[in-house]
């Protein structure tokens, strides 16, 4: 990164519930937020970053901070299904109306596209072509998308790493739609809501190789009951050459095999899209307010 990333301020929204929090912790050693934290502590060093759980009944910010003094808040990915009305919804999506409000710029994946979508007006539902699971597939830039900072880097068509079973429908107005594929609907987008910014995508920048596998793994019967699998052992399969890739992530013949190339299997082209956005919009609001 250009700029010098010392002195920024991050907060993570983690809006997965506690059980499924701790799920992917003995599945992979860590949640979808404190994945977050570790990222941002690599592409941003010197960074401040704190986190916060806005699905709980309990959740607060960290005494003394409001969402106006951050520099960026980053929503992670989670299992809830911004179409349904429960309370965790309901928290989640007022976290976010607030966020929109506050005027700090915000970066989500999967689960943070819905709720921002939601939040400012657009809707989400069940994935039509059923579960994106392990990779996203030949993504495409729009034309905005082409010339969008968030997807500098990206070429014209990339594969990234993808879990998710829901997908937005429509983007609200004040939207633009940035990447798609013929599997999701919205792939990536730019929305702009209450005097806030929001970058997202619907995949997963942010994990690693074997977070994939550990998804595959603890989702396996949902991929075999959606046909992407007839069995366990297909699916265990399929996840220890995606482990092995993690491992060795310069070997050719699992990248061939896998039908990926470094747009994955490299770790600075999986996270292009947060790098851009902390250059972009992050890094701007810290100078604004010195």
């Amino acid at each position: 990164m250009q700029a010098p990333t010392s002195g920024l301020r991050f907060l993570v929204a983690e809006s997965e519930p506690p059980e499924a929090r701790e799920k992917r912790r003995d599945s992979v050693g860590r949640s979808s937020g404190e994945t977050y934290v570790e990222i941002l502590g690599r592409l941003a060093p010197g960074a401040f970053c704190q986190r916060v759980m806005p699905a709980d009944a309990d959740s607060t910010l960290p005494e003394g901070e409001s969402l106006g003094g951050y520099d960026a808040v980053f929503l992670s990915g989670s299992p809830l299904s911004l179409y349904e009305d429960t309370p965790e919804v309901r928290r989640s999506l007022a976290f976010m109306g607030a966020l929109f409000a506050s005027g700090t710029p915000s970066f989500g994946s999967c689960a943070g596209l819905q709720m921002a979508t939601v939040a400012a007006g657009g809707t989400v539902r069940r994935n039509r072509n059923g579960p994106e699971a392990g990779f996203a597939r030949r993504i495409v830039a729009t034309d905005a998308g082409r010339s969008h900072p968030m997807l500098k880097g990206r070429p014209g068509a990339y594969d990234a790493p993808s879990i998710h079973t829901d997908e937005v429908e429509t983007l609200p107005g004040g939207a633009t739609l940035l990447a798609l594929n013929r599997s999701t609907v919205v792939q990536a987008a730019e929305i702009r809501h209450d005097g806030g910014t929001f970058w997202g995508v619907q995949y997963h920048p942010e994990i690693g190789l074997d977070e994939v596998t550990g998804a595959l793994r603890r989702q396996a019967d949902d991929l075999i009951e959606s046909g992407l699998a007839r069995n366990r052992r297909e699916v265990e399969e399929q996840a220890d050459l995606v482990e092995a890739l993690h491992r060795e992530p310069g070997r050719r013949d699992l990248a061939w095999r896998l039908g990926l190339d470094d747009q994955v299997a490299d770790e600075g082209n999986r996270q292009v899209e947060i790098a851009n956005f902390i250059e972009a919009l992050s890094i701007p609001m810290r100078n604004a307010r010195r």
